[in-house]
């Protein structure tokens, strides 16, 4: 192995420990590998494989969503009284990023089972909310919101940060690809557009409140823990969070939208300092790996 190659893979080495910490991501490459040919729900030609292959944008994007699904109080509930969410960030945010990695990236039985582990998890979540109103998590509207407020942030994420954002159609694909996800946990009467997607989230304005629980969860999300190393990326993340979001949720949780100039000055800075991390996800990624486990049996 000449030296290129030694600094190459001690690279691809110290930057993937890097957002393993960063994501309590736990995911095993090695489940991604099998079987070969197999595309799972979605395959290489998809949009939704070019978004969330952007690790920055997911990033970003599901820290918004976090934010944003929390002004729910009926969804909030079933997450304040049924996990250790406010103590335990992190681990949320690796359990998203592997539901994600696996139903988006994995062969089809792996993408089934982790919507079915999910769906049965969301089945024994029950209790009542703040108003005295009985929820369970599985319930259609409550994953209908949930669902909406998740692919909004993920593809206002990406076209804010990638070098190329999708044309419209495309945007338009994202969104009905990604609903398929939604109907196999549950929601109904999904947005299968951009246009209606923003309009759908618009909608539910008057059931969403940034009350004392919303405020400690958006509170616990802007001190996500991190290493001392990781910091300034968490922040500008962060900052950016709020960039994408609508300006009428950014105002309704009592913040200033950042003006053009800093919000450019931060998308610049994720995009730049982004650089390395998608180099070595090209490499040694979730995407990379499961393309080649769908072009192998091609080539074989």
């Amino acid at each position: 192995m000449s030296l290129h190659e030694s600094l190459s893979d001690l690279a691809v080495q110290v930057i993937g420990e890097r957002l393993r910490t960063i994501t309590g991501s736990k995911s095993n490459l090695e489940d991604f590998k099998l079987p070969l040919g197999d595309p799972g729900l979605f395959g290489p030609e998809s949009v939704v494989w070019k978004v969330h292959a952007n690790f920055t944008a997911m990033m970003v994007g599901g820290i918004s969503s976090l934010i944003v699904q929390s002004l729910h109080p009926r969804a909030l509930s079933a997450v304040w009284d049924h996990s250790d969410f406010k103590n335990r960030l992190k681990d949320r945010l690796g359990r998203t990023a592997f539901f994600v990695a696996a139903t988006n990236y994995g062969g089809h039985a792996m993408a089934m089972g982790a919507i079915h582990r999910v769906n049965e998890i969301h089945a024994k979540i029950k209790g009542v909310d703040l108003e005295g109103n009985p929820y369970v998590a599985n319930e259609p509207a409550l994953i209908r919101w949930v669902h909406i407020a998740e692919v909004s942030s993920f593809l206002s994420a990406y076209q804010h940060l990638s070098k190329n954002p999708l044309a419209a159609h495309e945007c338009d694909q994202y969104i009905h690809e990604m609903a398929k996800i939604g109907r196999w946990l549950g929601a109904t009467e999904l947005p299968l557009t951009w246009s209606s997607t923003q309009f759908e989230l618009a909608q539910y304005r008057q059931e969403l409140r940034f009350d004392a629980r919303a405020q400690e969860i958006c509170a616990v999300i802007e001190n996500y823990p991190t290493d001392l190393w990781d910091k300034p990326f968490m922040q500008l993340t962060l900052k950016a969070a709020l960039d994408v979001m609508p300006t009428w949720i950014v105002q309704f949780i009592g913040k200033q939208p950042a003006c053009a100039l800093q919000s450019k000055a931060t998308q610049l800075a994720l995009i730049l300092g982004s650089e390395p991390v998608q180099w070595m996800l090209q490499k040694q990624g979730v995407q990379a790996i499961a393309l080649q486990r769908v072009s192998s049996a091609a080539a074989g």
